[in-house]
């Protein structure tokens, strides 16, 4: 069979989907006619109100999973006056799920709810203020208003607690008839007058929305909130916590005043509270640079017990909050690297944090033993703790003016550890090391010897060899041999810094081996000429042009002498070197720690201003990636920049 809409033939449904339809209106029909029935009783018996309450789970059953119940919504309206509580709950579930596509209709519930509000009850009367508000209807907003103003004036707090976050509805809906009423006022009084903590939360939440978090840091509210702050929930707590935050106490007396008040919130079980206070702390001491060393001790204690204890999600947060306080003050820390230990339950994130926090703590009194530690974790099965272990040694051998024996020997150890992915580390780290130690040459060069450039598969580890083959390929006699077949086979390397380390490395060794390196060079600047890539192309270009125009001119300008390199693009985020780290500090006990990023950059907020990080002059204009040829491309234009952060905290109190 067919039908015709529009003057086009249209098939009839399946017979399955007529009969589901012809079922659920036959269902609506008999609910329908159940609503009414029940709804002419004045007087129901208790079989009635058992009846009436299975057939209201009925209907909030289907209209949870889906099915559009608003059909019965002038029905459900009959059965209002209920006394039943499970059936009220139900009834006004309903009328705010419903209203807005029933929008004429849903006036006829304001005598109800009216009358709702003046019950006995005083948890029926929250309920009915609560519906009222959450029907977001805009022709009910003078009916809100009235009902708003009685529960503030409620006896019972259930009410009151319920009014006062119905007052953020109606701003939302229509906030200039908010601000024709008196009820802002009462919301700020009872902020401070109020005697049930549950209500006065509600006024601050209410209060931030409307009047903005900076208005309500007044010494009134925050002296007033801080004296009862044990009276109030968790989550209350920290909503308060948040606001003291943003006090500027008038001087030293007040600032001490208000951490002492706070003092016993740092042994708090619940690790949100604990935050919240740690950043009313830090924020309080931040022009007190003598103080601010004093609170970063202070604070050690409770944040390394409570990073200990608890469930894994918890503890993550409160140990990326200590990766920040770490990296803003290392030697503040120094003293307690034993607490950064991995232990093996934790998580792989929680152990990244640990490895990064031993590197940016490490010192003339504690390398040997954080090294040797890092050293432990370079067997472990997770791949990536490995590799971050393999780094971590990296980096403190690159700060090696620590006096330490051993550290770079521990670092060539790991080249016969046997797997890939660790002698792919090492060969990075060993490649910085150079950069910035030409000290430990000799000790690197014997322990990369031999090694051939086919056996490693990653494109970073493969460049830092060839580096390293051309660097100090006079010193090393198979140089030449172990980039022959690299060099030969150039057009087949995938990655594009293999191809452009290939190109610096075979310059420079022809410079110290002539004779050996002469035909491969012209084959490789022949390849490099011949591809795709704009980069290589044009490095390739530029040597060989070079070389056209004077060959001694351009040995000088490949065989010069570097200065060590100081910063590495690669470690720009890591610890004060990031750009955004006071950024991330102003935004404490925020998802921007967690993510290590401010938060314009995960949500849609911009700073009005960004943070100035000074900069350091350019030492070698590379990025960390593209080997010996600095100083060429710095004299050709191509001068790498980079960002260093200056110390965020004055550990002399000067």
């Amino acid at each position: 069979r067919r039908g015709r809409v529009n003057g086009h033939l249209r098939p009839t449904p399946p017979p399955s989907i007529a009969m589901a339809e012809g079922r659920r209106n036959t269902e609506l029909t008999e609910m329908s006619a159940s609503l009414r029935t029940l709804g002419s009783r004045g007087n129901p018996s208790k079989e009635q109100q058992a009846s009436r309450r299975l057939l209201f789970q009925r209907i909030i059953q289907y209209l949870t999973i889906g099915i559009d119940m608003s059909p019965l919504f002038s029905d459900v309206i009959m059965n209002a006056h209920t006394t039943d509580m499970a059936t009220k709950k139900m009834l006004y579930h309903y009328l705010t799920y419903y209203a807005t596509v029933k929008a004429d209709l849903a006036l006829l519930t304001v005598n109800t709810l009216q009358k709702d509000g003046r019950d006995e009850n005083p948890v029926i009367r929250g309920l009915a203020i609560r519906s009222m508000a959450s029907m977001r209807v805009p022709d009910l907003v003078e009916y809100l208003i009235g009902s708003i103003q009685l529960g503030l004036k409620d006896a019972h707090p259930y009410p009151r607690k319920t009014a006062a976050m119905g007052v953020l509805k109606v701003f939302d809906l229509d906030p200039e008839a908010l601000a024709e009423t008196e009820i802002l006022e009462d919301l700020r009084r009872m902020l401070t007058a109020d005697r049930d903590a549950a209500v006065v939360a509600n006024c601050l939440i209410v209060l931030r929305e409307v009047d903005g978090e900076q208005a309500m840091a007044t010494k009134q509210n925050v002296y007033g909130l801080i004296n009862r702050i044990k009276d109030f929930s968790e989550w209350s707590q920290v909503t308060i916590l948040e606001v003291v935050a943003l006090y500027v106490p008038a001087d030293k007396t007040e600032t001490f005043e208000i951490m002492n008040a706070l003092e016993d919130r740092l042994q708090h079980s619940n690790s949100a509270v604990v935050l919240a206070t740690v950043k009313v702390f830090l924020r309080a001491t931040l022009d007190m640079a003598d103080v601010h060393q004093q609170v970063f001790e202070r604070l050690k204690a409770p944040l390394l017990t409570l990073a200990a204890a608890g469930a894994a999600e918890p503890a993550y947060a409160v140990w990326a909050h200590l990766h920040l306080l770490v990296m803003r003050a290392p030697p503040l820390f120094a003293t307690d690297f034993k607490a950064f230990f991995c232990r093996a339950s934790d998580p792989p994130a929680v152990k990244k944090l640990k490895i990064e926090m031993l590197t940016a703590v490490a010192d003339s009194g504690n390398t040997y033993d954080i090294v040797s530690e890092l050293s432990e974790y370079v067997t472990d099965v997770d791949a990536a703790i490995a590799r971050e272990s393999v780094r971590a040694v990296g980096r403190v051998a690159l700060d090696g003016d620590q006096g330490v024996s051993g550290i770079v020997d521990r670092l060539l150890q790991f080249l016969a550890h046997g797997t890939d992915y660790i002698t792919a580390e090492t060969l990075v780290a060993i490649k910085d090391l150079l950069r910035r130690h030409p000290r430990w040459a000799d000790d690197c060069i014997v322990a990369v010897s031999g090694i051939e450039v086919d056996a490693i598969s990653e494109p970073a580890a493969r460049a830092a060899l060839v580096f390293i083959y051309g660097e100090y390929g006079e010193a090393m006699p198979e140089a030449p041999y172990m980039l022959e077949p690299l060099l030969e086979g150039f057009a087949e390397e995938e990655a594009e810094e293999v191809r452009l380390e290939l190109l610096t490395a075979a310059m420079k060794l022809f410079f110290k081996r002539a004779p050996e390196m002469r035909d491969m060079l012209g084959k490789a600047l022949a390849a490099g000429v011949a591809d795709a890539n704009q980069d290589v192309l044009a490095r390739a270009l530029m040597y060989a042009r070079l070389l056209r125009h004077d060959p001694a001119a351009a040995g000088r300008v490949v065989g010069c002498d570097k200065e060590a390199v100081s910063n590495f693009s690669d470690n720009a985020a890591f610890g004060a070197n990031n750009k955004f780290a006071e950024l991330i500090f102003e935004e404490f006990n925020t998802l921007s720690v967690l993510y290590k990023q401010p938060a314009f950059m995960f949500t849609e907020d911009v700073p009005a201003t960004m943070p100035h990080t000074p900069s350091y002059p350019d030492v070698d204009g590379s990025g960390g990636g593209g080997g010996g040829d600095a100083g060429l491309l710095t004299d050709l234009g191509g001068a790498g920049g980079g960002r260093n952060g200056d110390s965020l905290i004055d550990l002399d109190g000067r």
